[in-house]
């Protein structure tokens, strides 16, 4: 590999186009084999929210029994069948949700070829203080997934399947709606999650302080608030499910601008 500092712009490009190009096919590679199991990505793990056994489901109704709170155990869900209105709208979702499920799977090494190409423009002091950057990048990420499909997914499942505005209007779910719902929310907690990482490198740019970060930091809460309300449906509990996390996310990254800032 040429030596960064005398690599011309166009040289910086083609060297970022191929790792570019590694990364997608990494996630073509895993969209195609998960592509070719739609039984394991659609009725075992997308569709699992969605039936009263789901381990989330099971645990809270033990947690309910223990704390004595009936209200925690989630009752029946609505969803037996579901409908698609739309002619190629499986087709279309299974396309989607293969290249999505393709990219989760190969985020850590999608994440360590960005590493590769930023790594050589830093120096060495550079590279030792961030060294397992694409594990602490990974974990974050993985952490989010785990957090919108274990929790968020199904109480917005639930809430939202058992939700009546008026008595005369029945639920007939959608699979374009519930699939598309249940992608959002957890792709969405993914990259919240990596909150911390943004504000490390913003810190080493120097656009945020520790300063900074403490001065807004009712500012953030609201940000994080209409964030939550982005990524979740319309129901306050999900909102707050969301952006407790992320609250606590925020406070790990002013520590980590502090120490940023120490070592400059």
């Amino acid at each position: 590999m040429n030596d960064p500092k005398d690599m011309s712009f166009l040289e910086h490009l083609e060297e970022l186009r191929w790792h570019l190009v590694r990364s997608v096919v990494a996630i073509l590679i895993g969209a195609i084999v998960i592509f070719i199991f739609p039984d394991i990505l659609f009725d075992k793990i997308l569709f699992a929210p969605a039936e009263e056994d789901f381990i989330t489901y099971r645990l809270l109704c033990s947690l309910s029994e223990i704390l004595a709170l009936p209200a925690l155990c989630i009752g029946k869900l609505p969803f037996s069948n579901f409908v698609s209105l739309q002619m190629g709208a499986q087709f279309t979702w299974h396309i989607w949700g293969s290249l999505i499920a393709g990219f989760v799977i190969a985020f850590p090494y999608v994440a360590w070829e960005m590493w590769r190409f930023i790594k050589p423009a830093l120096h060495a002091g550079e590279q030792k203080k961030i060294t397992g950057i694409v594990f602490y990048i990974s974990g974050l990420f993985i952490l989010g997934i785990a957090f919108g499909y274990f929790l968020l997914a199904p109480l917005t499942v639930s809430f939202l399947g058992n939700y009546d505005v008026m008595s005369k209007v029945n639920n007939s779910p959608v699979f374009t709606s519930y699939i598309s719902t249940i992608l959002m929310v957890i792709l969405g907690c993914g990259i919240l999650f990596e909150l911390p990482v943004f504000v490390y490198f913003l810190a080493k740019l120097g656009v945020v302080s520790p300063m900074f970060l403490k001065k807004y930091r009712k500012h953030a809460i609201v940000v994080i608030l209409l964030l939550a309300a982005i990524i979740t449906p319309p129901d306050v509990a999900s909102q707050i499910l969301v952006a407790i996390p992320l609250t606590l996310l925020y406070e790990v990254s002013i520590i980590i601008a502090r120490r940023v800032y120490k070592e400059a």
